[in-house]
């Protein structure tokens, strides 16, 4: 286990580009515990600076590559980038499935791109838990960019919107009626509407599909562009990347960022509550103790909340 000393040198060579010890930080969040704790009381302070850019979207719609291009735009404005890639979980090994990762693995030779799969661990949104804190690590290094491009599980997608500065949804021509998005819950969270693939049939269906739910949407402070992409050829990224700007521009200029941000934060105190609790309280449901418990339950001489309350301890067995 690292300590407080370890982790001070860790941070000292990720800042003067150690890759090896910026990735070492990262598996110390994702690991949790006292560790993670350590990471982010040092870097917390340093953090607030990056662009957090959130790409989803229906699996196949293209958003690895996607997410390669904008890099690579990105790259050639001279601008470091942090990618964070986040995978499903392995079955066999509980680690992550790189997938098309291997498309991205040119970035891997630029000193300024540092891209990390993370496995998703079951999390139904698609994104680790860790998520939150390995941008944090970034944000802190000194990348001002860090997409996050998350598993495309449907519904569940709107999680990257709590966790991303910009969402970015990504589609493809045929994408289907208006009302299966409404409900995937894709329209409002979406800041930028990208079409990708747009060289195929059906593209121009599907930008008026989008553009027509924006109208029944009504007006509002910022009306999500809709942009059309071929991410295989490079065509469009720039348009992309442009709305992706000017959406930051609108946060900034708003409040917008702030009253995001804080939200955010609300939202890791409370994750991080509940992580602490359950692991705590999992630690009690094992041995001769907790057998008794279950022997009580499963004698009817007691009832599971009452064998849960009595494991959770007074003071949050007794919270409402």
């Amino acid at each position: 286990m690292s300590g407080p000393a370890d982790v001070e040198e860790l941070i000292s060579r990720a800042d003067r580009g150690d890759r090896r010890a910026l990735a070492r930080l990262i598996t110390m969040v994702e690991v949790a515990g006292d560790s993670a704790r350590r990471v982010t009381t040092a870097l917390h302070p340093r953090s607030g600076g990056a662009a957090i850019v959130g790409l989803t979207g229906a699996p196949g719609a293209g958003k690895s590559t996607l997410t390669d291009q904008l890099v690579g735009a990105l790259r050639a404005n001279d601008e470091r980038v942090g990618v964070l890639a986040i995978d499903p979980t392995s079955p066999f090994t509980g680690g992550a499935i790189l997938g098309d990762r291997v498309r991205m693995q040119d970035r891997a030779t630029d000193d300024s791109v540092f891209i990390r799969s993370m496995a998703s661990r079951g999390h139904l949104g698609g994104l680790a838990l860790a998520t939150p804190h390995a941008a944090r690590v970034l944000d802190a290094i000194g990348y001002p960019w860090v997409l996050v491009e998350t598993v495309g599980v449907g519904q569940a997608e709107v999680e990257i919107a709590g966790h991303a500065d910009t969402t970015v949804v990504v589609l493809n021509p045929g994408w289907g009626d208006g009302i299966q998005a409404a409900k995937a819950g894709l329209m409002e969270i979406a800041d930028v509407f990208i079409v990708n693939k747009a060289d195929r049939p059906g593209v121009r269906e599907t930008v008026r599909d989008v553009e027509g739910m924006l109208d029944l949407a009504g007006e509002r402070p910022w009306r999500p562009p809709v942009v059309e992409t071929i991410a295989s050829d490079g065509v469009g990224i720039d348009a992309a990347l442009a709305a992706i700007r000017d959406h930051r521009r609108h946060l900034v200029a708003t409040g917008l960022l702030d009253v995001r941000r804080r939200r955010r934060t609300a939202d890791e105190i409370r994750s991080i509550v509940v992580d602490t609790v359950g692991r705590r309280a999992g630690q009690r449901c094992s041995g001769p103790a907790f057998d008794e418990l279950v022997a009580a339950v499963a004698g009817r001489t007691s009832d599971p909340y009452r064998a849960a309350d009595h494991l959770l301890g007074d003071d949050l067995a007794s919270a409402p």
